[in-house]
C-alpha cells in the first residue's frame, strides 16, 4: 500500500508543477480528502496513517513532522514525483481538481463543520490541542453518505 508520504510527495509536485506550491496546512487538508473520498468510494484507505483531530482541522503527524520546518510557508521540493497505482493517481488529480483551487484556510473550515474531525474531538472547544484519531470508520460513513446520496 503507498504511504501517506508519498502521496503528500505526489500533491507537493503537482502544485509546485503548477507554479503553486502548496502549504502544510493545505497539504493536510488535501490528504484528509484523498483518504475520504477513497474510503466512500472504494471502501478502502489509499494510505495506513491515522490522521488526528488538531486545532488546525486533521492533520498525520508523521507527513507534517516532515514538512513542519515550512512553517506556514509553501512547501518547495526538489523530488521526481513518485510512482503511483494509476487508479490512486486518478483519484488524487480528481480531488485536486476538486478541492486544490480553495486555500488551506478555507479547506480547514470546511473540515472544522464536518462530523470526522467534530466526533473524534468530542466537546473539546476549537482552540484546545487534541490528539484524538479521527477513524477511518467514521471518515468512511461521511464520504460514503454523499455517493449515496447521488446513486
Amino acid at each position: 500500500m503507498t504511504t501517506a508520504n508519498i502521496v503528500a510527495k505526489y500533491i507537493i509536485q503537482k502544485f509546485q508543477d503548477a507554479g503553486d506550491p502548496v502549504t502544510n496546512l493545505k497539504l493536510q487538508k488535501l490528504l484528509y480528502y484523498v483518504q475520504g473520498w477513497h474510503l466512500g468510494i472504494y471502501n478502502e484507505p489509499a494510505f495506513d496513517e491515522d490522521f488526528q483531530a488538531w486545532v488546525h482541522g486533521p492533520v498525520i503527524p508523521e507527513v507534517f513532522q516532515v514538512y513542519k520546518r515550512h512553517s506556514w510557508n509553501p512547501i518547495v521540493n526538489d523530488e521526481q514525483l513518485p510512482e503511483l497505482d494509476a487508479r490512486l493517481q486518478a483519484h488524487i488529480d480528481d480531488t485536486l481538481d476538486a478541492y486544490g483551487g480553495d486555500s488551506g484556510w478555507a479547506l480547514e473550515i470546511r473540515t472544522h463543520r464536518e462530523s470526522p474531525w467534530i466526533d473524534a474531538r468530542g466537546s473539546l472547544p476549537q482552540d484546545v490541542s487534541s490528539n484524538q484519531i479521527i477513524t477511518k470508520e467514521s471518515m468512511h460513513l461521511f464520504f460514503s453518505e454523499f455517493i449515496e446520496e447521488n446513486e
